[in-house]
């Protein structure tokens, strides 16, 4: 008769360890899963806010230009396909290769990876406000002098790179180009008459920024 109950007494210990562990792991459960509904409401919001467009007014190659835009639109695409200016390419969209350089304030920067809500404020210059409209900028020139350019596609990328350098460095050696230019990739590889370009934008400028 003792052994019967001391067998009841086990079974019944095992039943409600068995019942304790499962509602334990319910409640964690169920925490998880309202954790996890949580998180997908936040991101749901998150991009129902990322979605909605803004104005936003850019200096773009010195005057004022009202775009809308989507907070997560980049500054290439803010220039592609809201305000005309295809001058930068759209190339490897991952900030490795160059063809959508720009200058920023002052620097080189990959379209591709800068917000244009980023840009507002700043000056903006791409290779169509270089020169007047039917001239060449001297950069422009010189890379039509030394062949610099074959296909084409990635000239103006190199083109906005080159000037960059020459602003903050208006007499480089060919070490300073190369290094300069190093963010840049031409699959055609006219490095040689780039560097050549460059150094002769140099002349052609005289050391100035213009």
């Amino acid at each position: 008769m003792s052994s019967q109950n001391d067998s009841t007494k086990d079974n019944l210990t095992k039943s409600a360890f068995s019942r304790r562990s499962w509602l334990r792991g319910a409640g964690i459960g169920t925490g998880v899963v309202g954790a996890g509904v949580l998180e997908q409401e936040a991101d749901a919001q998150q991009a129902k806010v990322m979605s909605g467009e803004v104005e936003i007014s850019l200096n773009l190659n010195g005057r004022p230009r009202s775009v809308k835009v989507e907070p997560r639109t980049t500054l290439l695409d803010a220039l592609r396909n809201r305000l005309d200016t295809t001058g930068a390419k759209r190339v490897c969209d991952r900030g490795t290769c160059g063809a959508c350089t720009v200058i920023v304030g002052g620097k080189a920067v990959y379209g591709c990876t800068m917000l244009a809500v980023d840009a507002v404020g700043k000056n903006i210059q791409t290779i169509e406000g270089l020169a007047p409209e039917g001239q060449l900028h001297p950069v422009s020139q010189a890379f039509v002098n030394n062949d610099a350019q074959q296909c084409g596609y990635c000239t103006p990328g190199f083109v906005m790179a080159s000037k960059a350098l020459l602003d903050r460095n208006p007499n480089p050696t060919v070490d300073q180009v190369e290094k300069g230019m190093a963010g840049n990739i031409c699959r055609c590889g006219t490095y040689v008459g780039v560097r050549k370009a460059v150094l002769e934008a140099a002349k052609m400028r005289g050391g100035s920024n213009a």
